[in-house]
């Protein structure tokens, strides 16, 4: 006798070797081909939110679904590659995640359904011409995180009203994503009379010579770019600037939770739900144009009152007023 879990295993090495079209049409399994920047072991819980909101729709991978998981490793420049590949596997739908990802399905093919998250306006990165009715065969769900960028940096700001040399950490492997934040950010610090540096990383040895550099340049806050990349730092990047003394925020509640002073964003892992939804519903047979891009219309501010004492700051009360959560 061979036990379930060991059928299971054995089956999934053996599907392995066979070509994807193949194993969905003896199987009669919808394949998802799943398109990511992070690595296979960053943020499970979002993987986690994407099969909830596919299962909602019906799908569950390994019964009458499978994914084929595509990663990127922290490499943008992997993503028009592995987006290539998918295609050659004939996928039913493509769930891209971030919009380095979506970028690359786009140019990889024009016919299979695809669904992406993006942290920017998928307008301006060039992903939909229209929100409401996406057409092509693109659709999916936007964060905006990118664009309430200027909203954190005015967070900072209302915590550290005296502090006016401000640095924003980007990554420069997400090019849109760093030049909308860059100018964005330039032009709502002109307005608060404040100076800004912009650094860039994209790897973790470069994370560490730009807080070496943040130090020497003497900069006395940070506003961390909402990229897939230092998403998954998120706890790197706190103890940095806890051992830097450096008050930062970022749109990562992980990063507000494991030492960063505060977070503004909304919930990322509803949206890889939402994501989940809409390849469901693809499978079904609904088309792109026809399910508009959705967006988030919640976001959270969290301040880890612990760090800012531990950094010799106060918090004004109103600061404290309008936060969704104070850790103590």
């Amino acid at each position: 006798m061979i036990g379930r879990r060991d059928f299971i295993t054995l089956l999934g090495g053996a599907a392995a070797a066979w070509p994807i079209a193949a194993r969905a049409q003896q199987s009669s399994m919808a394949v998802i081909g799943y398109l990511s920047p992070r690595s296979a072991g960053d943020d499970p819980h979002l993987v986690v939110a994407f099969r909830r909101g596919l299962g909602e729709t019906g799908y569950v991978e390994g019964r009458n679904a499978a994914i084929e998981y595509r990663w990127a490793e922290g490499y943008n420049d992997r993503l028009p590659g592995l987006a290539a590949d998918l295609v050659r596997r004939q996928v039913n739908v493509i769930a891209a995640v971030a919009v380095p990802a979506a970028t690359a399905a786009k140019a990889a093919t024009t016919t299979i359904p695809t669904v992406f998250q993006a942290a920017a306006d998928p307008i301006a990165a060039g992903l939909v011409t229209s929100l409401a009715r996406p057409l092509g065969n693109l659709t999916g769900v936007t964060s905006l995180s990118v664009e309430v960028g200027p909203k954190r940096l005015e967070l900072l700001h209302e915590l550290m009203p005296t502090v006016t040399n401000i640095a924003l950490l980007v990554n420069p492997t997400s090019p849109l994503v760093a030049d909308v934040m860059t100018r964005d950010l330039q032009t709502a610090a002109q307005a608060l009379g404040l100076q800004l540096q912009v650094l860039r990383a994209s790897t973790e040895p470069e994370i560490a010579a730009a807080f070496a550099t943040l130090a020497q340049m003497r900069i006395g806050a940070l506003v961390i770019g909402p990229d897939p990349f230092f998403t998954t730092r998120s706890r790197q990047l706190a103890t940095l600037t806890l051992r830097y003394g450096l008050p930062a925020i970022h749109h990562n509640r992980e990063f507000a939770a494991t030492g960063g002073v505060m977070s503004y964003g909304n919930d990322l892992a509803d949206a890889y739900r939402l994501v989940g939804i809409y390849a469901g519903r693809l499978l079904k047979g609904e088309r792109p144009a026809d399910l508009p891009v959705q967006q988030a219309t919640k976001f959270e501010l969290v301040i880890n009152l612990k760090t800012a004492k531990a950094l010799g700051l106060t918090v004004p009360p109103n600061l404290l007023a309008i936060a969704d959560e104070v850790i103590e």
